[in-house]
């Protein structure tokens, strides 16, 4: 008698990723258990043992997310030789990332600000504190450049971290409506003109 064939192995990253995209597209609450089993090609009981439950699959979609789909947003921040290449590149590469074919358009986590409804009070602290992160680490790169020499003193790392960031988030919900790449790259480039009005007046008072 032939020996019996095993189960196919149940793939938890493949379908963590198409979890992902489903909330990436459609938001927590828009995504029915239906779409995320379909998706995921298991039955619920497989999604309620392999995850927990449906905000738990939603937490570790978004974890999965910032650890798959950031780095080439956010390498300009740690590879550029100057902060003013720093945010630009961050910009350019968010408008790049934003419309990228075969991908829902925009952040997932910044989208989450107004797709996360219904999702608990722990869910939140962990979508805030992410959204957060990328005001820190802005803020990280221009305060080096404060230590180097290369801006002045009296520069705040803070108010033009949060305004670019603001910028990007601006632009995720753009590429969410539609807007193509270019016009995110012109958006990017309008905000970059305030570059020189952000640091100037502080060089002059320095």
């Amino acid at each position: 008698m032939a020996e019996r064939g095993r189960p196919r192995r149940f793939d938890r990253q493949a379908a963590l990723d198409r979890a992902m995209e489903i909330f990436w597209e459609r938001g927590y609450q828009a995504a029915s258990m239906a779409d995320l089993t379909e998706a995921m090609s298991i039955n619920s009981p497989s999604l309620y043992a392999a995850f927990g439950s449906k905000e738990e699959l939603y937490r570790e979609a978004i974890a999965h997310f910032a650890a798959t789909e950031s780095d080439a947003i956010l390498s300009p921040l740690r590879e550029a030789k100057t902060a003013r290449a720093a945010i630009e590149g961050y910009l350019l590469a968010s408008a790049a990332t934003f419309t990228r074919p075969g991908r829902p358009p925009g952040c997932m986590v910044v989208m989450s600000a107004v797709n996360a409804v219904g999702v608990g009070d722990e869910t939140n602290r962990v979508l805030r504190e992410m959204r957060a992160g990328s005001i820190d680490m802005i803020e990280d790169r221009l305060q080096r450049a404060v230590a180097a020499g290369e801006l002045p003193a009296a520069f705040d790392p803070h108010a033009v971290a949060s305004y670019y960031v603001t910028v990007q988030q601006g632009m995720s919900i753009q590429a969410r409506d539609g807007a193509s790449r270019p016009v995110l790259e012109m958006i990017a480039r309008a905000a970059m003109a305030a570059w020189d009005a952000l640091v100037l007046p502080r060089v002059a008072a320095a």
